[in-house]
C-alpha cells in the first residue's frame, strides 16, 4: 500500500465513519434511507494482495468501519461464487450502498430552501477578481458576482482556478471503468435471501457488485485522462471480465452496458481544501478521488467551516491543515 494511499485515506472523513451526517440538522432534506446495508468482502489470492490486506487490516484497526480479518473458508461460504476459498480475507460489516441520486437531490433541495440558485448548462467562461469579490461569466452569458468562490469542479478544478489566475493544486483525473454484465442464473447473486456483498481484490485489481440480475465489474483501472466526458475502453472492459472470471464461477460472457468516470487526485491523494493566502476568497474543495460521494456529507461540513472561518464540526476528527491546498506549494 502506497504512502499516498495511506495519507489520502487518513485525510478522508466519510459518510460511513460519520453516519449522522446523512440526516444531520444542517442537511434536513437528506434522508438516512439514502443508505442501504451492503457489506464488503476483501479477498487476497496471491502474495501481493495478501500483503495489501494485512497492511490495511493492521493500519485501520480500531477505526470506525474498518475491515476485520475473516477466515477464508467463511469468506467462501458468504460468497460461494468465488472459485475457491481465498488465501486471506477481511470483512467490512457496516458498509452501505449510497443512493447517489437521492443524496444529490437532497443537497440541491437544501440549497434552494436556503435561497440558493442552481444554474444548469452554465459553464464558467471567465472568472475575474472584482474589488473585494469575484465576477463569474458563463458561456451562456450569465454574470454572477460573489465575495467568495468555491471551486468544487472535480476534474476541472485546476482549469477553473486557471480562469481565476489562481495556481492549481496539481490535480490529475484518472479514468475508472465499470461494466454491467448479465448473469445466466441470477439466483447465485443472493445467499440466504440476502444480496451478495461487494467483493474487492485487496490489491485493487478488480471488484464486483451484484445489482438486480447483473454484476457490476471493474478492473479498478486508473488511467490518467484529460477533464471531459470519460468513455470506457474496450480493453479495460475485457480486463474486468477476465479478472472477475478468474476469481469467480459467474461465467460472465457479455456486457449489457459499460461506462467510465473520472476520479481526481492531488499528488499525495489527500483532498484539497481551502484558499491560498495570496488569493483570498477563492477556495478549493477538490481531490476526493474515488470517495467523493461517500465523503460528501462530512467533507462538505468541514469545507464549510474552512470557508466561513469557523471551528471544525465536533464530529469530524480531522485537522483541516492536513488537507489544505497550501501543503501542495
Amino acid at each position: 500500500m502506497s504512502e499516498g494511499y495511506r495519507r489520502g485515506r487518513s485525510c478522508m472523513p466519510t459518510t460511513m465513519e460519520h453516519p449522522s451526517r446523512v440526516d444531520h440538522p444542517d442537511t434536513p432534506t437528506i434522508s438516512k434511507h439514502a443508505l442501504s446495508p451492503r457489506p464488503v468482502l476483501h479477498v487476497a489470492d496471491d502474495d501481493l494482495a495478501a500483503d495489501h490486506l494485512a497492511t490495511t487490516v493492521r493500519e485501520q484497526h480500531g477505526e470506525p468501519g474498518a475491515p476485520v480479518a475473516l477466515d477464508p473458508e467463511q469468506a467462501w461460504r458468504r460468497v460461494p461464487v468465488l472459485r475457491r476459498a481465498p488465501r486471506a480475507a477481511a470483512w467490512t460489516a457496516g458498509a452501505c450502498d449510497v443512493d447517489t441520486a437521492a443524496l444529490h437531490d437532497g443537497y440541491r433541495r437544501g440549497l434552494r430552501a436556503r435561497g440558493g440558485t442552481v444554474l444548469r448548462g452554465a459553464r464558467v467562461a471567465a472568472l475575474e477578481r472584482d474589488g473585494s469579490g469575484w465576477t463569474a461569466t458563463t458561456a451562456a452569458g450569465h454574470r454572477v458576482r460573489a465575495e467568495t468562490v468555491v471551486d468544487a469542479a472535480g476534474a476541472w478544478a485546476d482549469a477553473v482556478a486557471a480562469l481565476a489566475g489562481v495556481p492549481g493544486a496539481g490535480l490529475t483525473p484518472y479514468r475508472r471503468t465499470i461494466a454491467a454484465c448479465p448473469v445466466a442464473d441470477p439466483s447465485v447473486l443472493t445467499v440466504d435471501g440476502a444480496v451478495l456483498p461487494m467483493v474487492v481484490d485487496a490489491a485493487e485489481r478488480w471488484y464486483l457488485k451484484a445489482e438486480a440480475d447483473t454484476v457490476l465489474v471493474s478492473p479498478a483501472d486508473e488511467t490518467p485522462a484529460e477533464p471531459g466526458d470519460a468513455r470506457p475502453d474496450e480493453l479495460d472492459v475485457a480486463l474486468a471480465l477476465d479478472r472477475v472470471g478468474a476469481a469467480t464461477t459467474l461465467g460472465l460472457r457479455s456486457v449489457r452496458t459499460a461506462w467510465a468516470g473520472l476520479r481526481t487526485f492531488a499528488p499525495d491523494r489527500a483532498p484539497v481544501l481551502g484558499a491560498r493566502p495570496e488569493h483570498p476568497g477563492f477556495f478549493f474543495v477538490a481531490g476526493q478521488g474515488g470517495s467523493g460521494i461517500e465523503s460528501a456529507p462530512a467533507l462538505a461540513a468541514l469545507a464549510a467551516s474552512v470557508v466561513l472561518g469557523r471551528p471544525s464540526p465536533a464530529d469530524i476528527d480531522l485537522d483541516p491543515a492536513a488537507c489544505s491546498v497550501t501543503r501542495l506549494t
